[in-house]
């Protein structure tokens, strides 16, 4: 029998297995490499450059919002069933199967421009992102029965920095042996990559699909060794009844007046937050030139700041609570956005810089460790306050909820990021929409009771 301090660590190992599919996928080097590949290919139709970079920008925001409605849809649907089952685990079953299988297909993203490659990396990318999601949604159900209310913060905090630290070490040992400078052929370290992997074929950068699933299975053994389900009644599965619980939960919302907030408040700041994930590394391959080993070292700048931050965060959760937290981090974050969204390598909101030199990218670097000390805590907090909104046995259910909340914006950002980047032909322009939705956040975060429902 797991202690309570194994079962802790067991739950933090989630996050420290599952981080990779963020940090190494959709943020900074299979997002980029998607845009090199889509880029590659709407050139070839004779599209100029600039309008390329926004296409296949657009490209990889209608397949994010493809994969996000799947998950808005079904998630608090699965939720309310596995509530009303008293079952969880065996959801995080089938959906590690999904996260792996879809990381693993990423190594067939061939380059080369082939309007089929594009499909097939969406599709894969798919596959894995929306077991990452639900994943995620069922651990995080979880959580309410670790501790009591008042060091859960700390341990979602705890939680976050320790995943990130994951997401950090396989980032570095991505970028350090396997994937190759697309004009050296050298990795990081200045190495051939290893195995003998092909650098004319893209074998190094391809590699970081399996890597993210066999990273992932060998770091799930201990959640799955420690981290049991709640001793609780079992019960059949009804889908009747667990839609009736979920639609009651609904109407319960007019009466729930701080949790409707929070949940609209979410659904705004945790959307744009996913959208500066889900187009950063490609943000930076389009604007500002950057090569994937680039765009790499900006994540570890990113990983670190927002590891560090993560635990302090924890700390002040703890002491100030999560909506001090959430408030606070979302004010940097619309700074920094401010900053991208006026930033070419020529000029920043029309102050001239020389394109030459090194000015834009020190600038973005400093945006990438920002984005990370901000990132970092509003996350944990986020799940330290939907647990201030619900109690053990509806866990699931809220998170649940709590994924459509976001979700519900989720697929509603990459839409309206990739319709902007098509019309205005501007990869820069296009990332505008993530200022309003942060600011809609921090707007209904004043309707929030900084205690959620708990006594």
């Amino acid at each position: 029998m797991a202690t309570a301090r194994q079962r802790i660590w067991g739950w933090w190992f989630f996050d420290w297995a599952s981080q990779p599919y963020n940090t190494l996928l959709l943020t900074f080097i299979f997002g980029p490499y998607f845009a090199e590949t889509a880029r590659g290919y709407y050139m070839g139709t004779g599209m100029e450059e600039e309008a390329a970079k926004a296409a296949a920008q657009a490209y990889w925001g209608f397949g994010l919002t493809i994969s996000s409605v799947i998950v808005a849809v079904l998630a608090p649907i699965l939720g309310a069933i596995a509530d009303g089952t008293g079952r969880r685990l065996i959801w995080v079953w089938i959906f590690s199967m999904f996260y792996v299988v879809g990381a693993y297909g990423l190594w067939w993203v061939m380059p080369g421009g082939e309007a089929s490659t594009l499909v097939w990396a969406v599709a894969f990318f798919g596959l894995g992102f929306i077991g990452m999601e639900f994943t995620t949604i069922f651990t995080n159900a979880l959580m309410p029965t670790l501790s009591d209310h008042d060091d859960i913060g700390a341990i979602s905090g705890s939680g976050f920095a320790f995943g990130y630290l994951g997401g950090l070490l396989a980032l570095i040992l991505m970028l350090a042996l396997f994937a190759e400078n697309a004009t050296t052929g050298k990795t990081l370290i200045g190495i051939d990559p290893l195995f003998g992997l092909d650098t004319e074929a893209r074998e190094g950068t391809r590699m970081v699909g399996p890597l993210t699933a066999i990273w992932y299975v060998i770091f799930m053994i201990p959640f799955f060794l420690w981290v049991k389900e709640p001793k609780m009644p079992a019960g059949r599965l009804h889908v009747g009844a667990a839609l009736a619980s979920l639609v009651d939960l609904l109407k319960s919302l007019r009466f729930r007046k701080s949790l409707a907030a929070y949940l609209g408040s979410s659904l705004a700041y945790r959307d744009a937050l996913n959208a500066l994930y889900g187009f950063g590394g490609v943000y930076a391959s389009n604007v500002l030139d950057w090569s994937i080993t680039q765009i790499g070292v900006f994540g570890i700048l990113g990983g670190i700041t927002a590891m560090l931050a993560s635990w302090v965060g924890g700390r002040l959760d703890r002491r100030f609570g999560p909506r001090f937290v959430i408030g606070w981090s979302i004010v940097v974050l619309i700074l920094v956005c401010t900053v991208i969204v006026g930033m070419t390598r020529e000029s920043l909101w029309g102050i001239a810089m020389d394109p030459a030199s090194n000015t834009p990218d020190i600038i973005f670097y400093i945006c990438g460790g920002l984005i990370g000390a901000a990132g970092g805590p509003l996350q944990a907090a986020s799940r330290t306050m939907l647990v201030r909104h619900t109690t053990p046995d509806r866990a699931t259910e809220a998170f649940g909820l709590f994924a459509l909340s976001g979700k519900v914006a989720s697929f509603i950002s990459p839409f309206l990021i990739a319709v902007v980047s098509h019309y205005s032909e501007s990869a820069r322009i296009g990332i505008s929409p993530v200022i309003l939705l942060f600011l809609i956040g921090l707007v209904m975060l004043i309707w929030v009771n900084p205690k959620g429902e708990q006594p």
